[in-house]
């Protein structure tokens, strides 16, 4: 598949999914264009860098969905003056989309073989690479005005909350009884919650099952 190819398969993902679908803000959709996704697909699933489905990366990990990244980035709405944070930083392409939009990004991925595939992917973006726990996310680099969690997970953990800045956002597809659900949550003083805005296919990252609840 040739260079030009990719350029037209971009083009058709912004127009014929990701506008159909709700991604509407301009700034969004201008960052999505500029950021050439088959430079964060592994040479064997090139094939699949602008479908409407996750990417396989390696056992455990897929690349989330174009449209799932476009929807919560459009929820989110990330501006200039944010400092943000990605969980789940995989093959980097949130992080570098993320870049063109916030003021600086923070990426945390803890599988070694995809930081080592981020950081060179990465190369000219302006985003921190930083290798450890997902659930932990850096709080080195903290408060951030946004976290974006690429990918699907049952909870938000408490380390990550205390990350948030007052008012800040953190954007995810939660999932409920299996049903992944595209939300947006808002950090207020001491409280933190989330609302879904619609039900989409998200890529689950691994860490962040539900605690067991103890019953009689």
């Amino acid at each position: 598949m040739i260079e030009h190819n990719f350029e037209h398969m971009r083009r058709a993902m912004i127009a014929n999914l990701l506008r159909t679908t709700g991604t509407n803000d301009p700034a969004v959709l201008a960052a999505i264009g500029d950021v050439p996704r088959e430079r964060f697909v592994p040479q064997a699933r090139l094939a699949l860098a602008y479908a409407d489905a996750v990417v396989p990366l390696v056992p455990g990990r897929d690349m989330n969905n174009p449209m799932a990244l476009g929807r919560l980035l459009t929820e989110a709405a990330p501006n200039k003056a944010d400092r943000a944070l990605v969980i789940g930083a995989a093959t980097g392409y949130a992080a570098a989309v993320l870049s063109l939009l916030v003021g600086s990004v923070v990426a945390v991925e803890e599988e070694a073989e995809l930081a080592a595939f981020a950081r060179s992917a990465l190369a000219g973006y302006a985003v921190t690479l930083v290798e450890g726990p997902l659930g932990e996310g850096h709080a080195a680099g903290g408060p951030y005005d946004l976290i974006f969690v690429d990918g699907a997970i049952e909870f938000v953990p408490d380390a990550l909350i205390a990350q948030l800045a007052d008012n800040g956002r953190l954007a995810a597809a939660m999932l409920d009884n299996g049903v992944s659900r595209l939300s947006l949550g808002r950090k207020a003083g001491e409280g933190f919650g989330t609302a879904a805005f619609t039900d989409a296919a998200a890529a689950v990252l691994p860490g962040f099952a539900k605690p067991k609840t103890f019953t009689f």
